[in-house]
């Protein structure tokens, strides 16, 4: 099974996809992570990327794209994987679906996390991080006993840059102007299945599994001739 997880940041796709990764022993594919580790391990694409980086530039799609190649290619994605971030953009899902129509897979299902603005707004920006171990919590779900200290070392807490309230809604405008089109083309392909993601975490993990398991019974009877 080749799934794509969509949602706008705060929608929980992290959390999911590392979930679904577990119970269906897929591998989880973070595009971002994926390109971090080309350019660290300066690999030839990575290579290629961190030109454009260096520019200030996007790195190009195809780049992105030969990046997530390489990594399905590896034994543990013979039975499918989890992309988590990419693509973004209707030009990167078309560059995508050539590149897996060129090995001869496609993709399966694609989720879309759909939550309200006010909800994105208060996971991301009552996100608190140590700055001395890492440790995360949140001022409404997961708060510190003393506030702006870490239980663990004692630490102050912070707040990313990322998760200031006017970078959050910059941030859900453009993700919005940019998925649009995206969505309308998984739809029309007949792949897109929205889940709820306002509901707490285990439900949106049971729906998914459902999703999942639907569609995998559907391809055996096909399979098999039956429909």
């Amino acid at each position: 099974m080749r799934i794509v997880f969509l949602g706008p940041p705060g929608a929980g796709k992290g959390t999911q996809a590392e979930t679904l990764s577990k119970e269906k022993k897929l591998p989880h594919i973070s595009s971002g992570n994926l390109l971090r580790e080309s350019v660290e391990n300066d690999t030839e694409t990575g290579k290629k990327a961190q030109q454009h980086i260096n520019k200030g530039q996007l790195v190009p799609d195809q780049i992105v794209v030969d990046i997530i190649r390489e990594r399905i290619l590896k034994n543990d994605c013979k039975n499918g994987f989890i992309l988590d971030g990419f693509p973004r953009t209707l030009s990167q899902a078309i560059v995508l679906d050539g590149m897996l129509k060129d090995l001869g897979n496609k993709i399966d299902i694609v989720f879309y996390f759909a939550i309200s603005k006010e909800s994105i707004v208060l996971r991301l920006s009552g996100r608190r991080i140590c700055a001395i171990c890492g440790a995360n919590y949140h001022v409404k779900y997961v708060p510190s006993l003393k506030d702006g200290i870490c239980d663990k070392c004692g630490g102050k807490l912070y707040q990313r840059t990322d998760d200031k309230l006017e970078t959050v809604l910059e941030r859900i405008k453009v993700y919005h102007e940019q998925t649009e089109d995206l969505i309308n083309y998984y739809k029309k392909n007949g792949i897109l299945k929205e889940i709820e993601s306002e509901s707490n975490v285990e439900s949106i993990t049971e729906n998914i599994l459902k999703v999942i398991d639907n569609a995998s019974k559907s391809a055996s009877f096909v399979n098999l001739g039956v429909v």
